[in-house]
């Protein structure tokens, strides 16, 4: 991991405890999304949000395709996530993303927990 990709992932993170100290666990998904987004513009740190992800297989590009919560700057995916415990299959969902990708840093979120730093995962590939 570069760096800047080791600097962003740290901004990143301090983003995401700004927001889970503001809100705390138990909202949904997609409010801990939209304030997150919001935290980043307000950092002036550059993402897009909901970004589809096809599947390509034998030269063919599927339908059966994803949706990453954000991909920041570029460099690294943001999945964010509001559930009890983060499984082995968010991480490997991850990994997966990553490789489909071509990108080397992600961050799973977890904000339905009551320490932030227990529901963050960081995985480069």
């Amino acid at each position: 991991m570069t760096d800047y990709a080791r600097e962003l992932s740290g901004q990143v993170v301090e983003a995401g405890l700004k927001v889970h100290r503001a809100l705390g666990p138990g909202l949904l998904e997609s409010v801990y999304e939209q304030c997150f987004a919001r935290e980043l513009e307000l950092r002036g740190i550059a993402f897009k949000r909901q970004v589809w992800l096809p599947i390509n297989y034998e030269g063919v590009e599927l339908a059966a395709g994803y949706r990453l919560d954000l991909i920041v700057a570029g460099l690294l995916i943001v999945e964010i996530k509001a559930v009890e415990t983060l499984s082995r299959l968010y991480q490997a969902q991850l990994l997966s993303y990553l490789r489909l990708s071509g990108l080397h840093v992600g961050l799973l979120m977890n904000f339905n927990v009551p320490l932030f730093r227990d529901g963050l995962k960081r995985m480069v590939i």
